[in-house]
C-alpha cells in the first residue's frame, strides 16, 4: 500500500509540475533539470495493461525499468527517441517541433509505426548509415516505397528498443544462435511467403541442408541467414547487388569455402522438401520404414528369445521336481 502511495504521489507531482507553466512559457523537461527517464519510469514501470489512443490503437504502456536499464539504450532519456513528448509528457507536440529529417522519415513509415512513428524514425539519428542501408533493402522498400505494414523494420528484428541487448549476449534476437528463429518469425508465415513469393517452409528447408544440420548440432561456424544474405541491406536474390545473386555467389561462398568455383556454388542450399523433391522424399520414407521394421524385428526377436528361455527353465524345473 505504501509503495502504491509513493507511485501515485510521484505521478501527481510530475503532472502538477508539467502544467505549472502556461502554454507560452512551457519549457522542455530536459531544460528544467529533470532526469526524464526516471520521471517516465516512475509511472510506466508500475502501469500494467494497454491503453487505447485517440486513433484507436492499443499501446502497451508498461516498461520494465530493470530490463531497460540493462539494455544498450538504458543510458538514454526517453525523449531522445520519443521526441514529440519532450514538451509535455501527456500530449505529443506538433510534428513541426520535431527535427525536419526525422519528421519526413516518420511520415513515410507512419503506416508501419502507427503509435509513435517519430520514435521509430529516430533510430536514424544515431544509426544513420545503417538506416540508409535498410531503406535500400528489400525490407525497407516494402515499408517505404510499397507502403506495406508487414515489411520488416528495426523493431521486427531487434525487438523492443527498450530491451535491446548486445548481439554478443544470448538474449539478443540477432545473436547467431537466435538469428534463424528471428528471421523465421516472418519467413515461416505462409501468407507472407505467398505475398512476397520467397518460398514456403524456408526454415525447414534450411534445417535439411548441410548448413542447417551443422547449426542444429551447435557448430559455432555454421552459416546462418545473415552470413549469406547480409542483414540491413538484404536484397532479393535476383538483384545483381545481392550477395546470393548468381554472379556473386562465388565470392559469398568463398568467404567460408576458400577456392569455391561456379560449379561448387550451384549446390542447393535451401533444399526442396517433401513431394516437391520426390526421389529424396520417397527414399527417406523407405529408409524410415526399413529402420522401423528392423527395430521391431530385433525387439520382437529378443522378446521371443526371452520368453523361450523362461519357458524352458520352468519346464526344466517341473521335470526335475517330478523325478524327485
Amino acid at each position: 500500500m505504501r509503495r502504491v502511495s509513493v507511485i501515485v504521489f510521484l505521478c501527481f507531482f510530475l503532472l502538477c509540475f508539467s502544467y505549472s507553466a502556461s502554454a507560452e512559457t512551457f519549457t522542455p523537461l530536459e531544460k528544467q533539470g529533470f532526469l526524464t527517464g526516471f520521471n517516465c519510469l516512475a509511472c510506466h514501470s508500475a502501469m500494467k495493461g494497454k491503453i487505447r489512443t485517440e486513433k484507436g490503437n492499443l499501446v502497451d504502456v508498461n516498461v520494465d525499468g530493470e530490463r531497460y536499464s540493462q539494455s544498450i539504450h538504458g543510458g538514454f532519456d526517453c525523449i531522445a527517441c520519443h521526441k514529440q513528448f519532450g514538451m509535455n509528457p501527456h500530449k505529443p507536440t506538433a510534428m513541426g517541433d520535431v527535427p525536419k529529417d526525422i519528421a519526413v522519415l516518420a511520415s513515410k513509415i507512419s503506416h508501419k509505426a502507427k503509435v509513435d512513428p517519430v520514435a521509430l524514425a529516430a533510430c536514424s539519428e544515431c544509426h544513420g548509415d545503417i538506416y540508409k542501408s535498410w531503406q535500400n533493402s528489400i525490407h525497407g522498400s516494402n515499408v517505404i516505397q510499397k507502403k506495406q505494414s508487414d515489411g520488416a523494420s528495426c523493431i521486427d528484428c531487434h525487438g523492443s528498443p527498450h530491451y535491446i541487448t548486445s548481439k554478443k549476449t544470448g538474449t539478443s534476437t540477432i545473436n547467431k544462435k537466435n538469428v534463424v528463429k528471428t528471421c523465421g518469425e516472418c519467413h515461416e508465415k505462409e501468407e507472407l511467403a505467398k505475398k512476397y513469393n520467397f518460398g514456403t517452409h524456408i526454415l525447414e528447408r534450411y534445417y535439411e541442408s548441410f548448413h542447417g544440420k551443422k547449426y542444429i548440432l551447435g557448430h559455432q561456424n555454421a552459416p546462418v541467414c545473415t552470413d549469406c544474405h547480409s542483414y540491413h541491406d538484404v536484397k532479393q536474390w535476383e538483384d545483381p547487388m545481392s550477395p546470393v545473386a548468381w554472379n556473386n555467389r562465388t565470392e559469398t561462398c568463398g568467404k567460408c569455402h576458400k577456392g569455391a568455383t561456379k560449379k561448387f556454388v550451384t549446390a542447393i542450399t535451401h533444399k526442396p522438401i517433401g513431394k516437391d523433391n520426390p526421389i529424396p522424399y520417397y527414399f527417406a520414407k523407405g529408409l524410415t520404414v526399413l529402420l522401423v521394421s528392423v527395430f521391431l524385428f530385433i525387439v520382437g526377436h529378443v522378446i521371443l528369445e526371452a520368453f523361450a528361455e523362461i519357458r524352458d527353465r520352468v519346464f526344466r524345473k517341473k521335470k526335475e521336481e517330478h523325478h524327485e
